[in-house]
């Protein structure tokens, strides 16, 4: 089976990503010619660092088929993974049978105090300043082995993030048709306010938006009844 890094995959993604960005920059933002090559830069940079945050890439993934077929998650640039690994790791995120990325059934009582954030709620990931909203979250860490691998957690930080509620987030993708999928630890989350995100599928979780938090489907209430 021939082997991808994801090195090729970011260099794939910035080439693809970068025209359609300056159009729009230059489109329906004023400046000079250096002022937009800053802004375009800035969100190239962007893309980048989320390559290495919590994010899922599925969406990039998606949109990538367009032209190559087949292609696997951004990984750790010095690691190589056959296709397998990849997809079977992007399903994991989307859904699975163990409870894993806040997927779990489990009804969530009683809610531990240390668990700050309530499903529905709108959020900031602050390393990117990505807006989402949450539709699940575990009291602690809950990923497959190949996951936390990817990650290249040092033994005190898989620790911590054992103790640590991580949160499922629906983000809007690179397109209004398409979401990424984050598993981030609370301490890089905060609340955003008074803001309703336009993000496909949410209407799978919730009813409506009340202005504040979006109010839960019955089924998930149910999984999260003091939320």
């Amino acid at each position: 089976m021939p082997q991808i890094t994801s090195g090729v995959i970011m260099q794939l993604t910035l080439l693809l990503s970068a025209l359609p960005a300056q159009y729009l920059i230059s489109r329906w933002t004023s400046g000079t010619a250096a002022q937009r090559h800053i802004a375009t830069q800035s969100i190239l940079d962007m893309w980048d660092s989320m390559r290495k945050s919590y994010l899922s890439t599925t969406a990039w993934v998606d949109w990538l088929n367009t032209w190559i077929p087949k292609l696997p998650s951004f990984g750790e640039e010095e690691e190589h993974y056959t296709l397998e690994e990849a997809l079977a790791i992007e399903m994991l995120m989307h859904d699975n049978e163990q409870g894993y990325f806040g997927v779990s059934k489990e009804v969530r009582s009683p809610r531990p105090a240390y668990v700050l954030h309530r499903v529905g709620q709108v959020i900031m990931e602050t390393q990117n300043k990505m807006i989402g909203v949450i539709v699940g979250w575990d009291a602690g860490l809950q990923a497959p082995p190949e996951w936390t691998k990817r990650k290249k957690f040092s033994d005190s930080e898989l620790e911590r993030a054992k103790d640590t509620p991580h949160y499922r987030i629906l983000f809007m993708g690179p397109d209004s048709s398409s979401i990424l999928i984050g598993y981030i630890p609370q301490f890089n989350l905060k609340l955003f306010q008074g803001f309703e995100p336009d993000i496909p599928t949410l209407e799978r979780y919730f009813s409506h938006f009340d202005g504040e938090k979006f109010v839960m489907e019955e089924w998930l209430q149910e999984i999260y009844p003091h939320d």
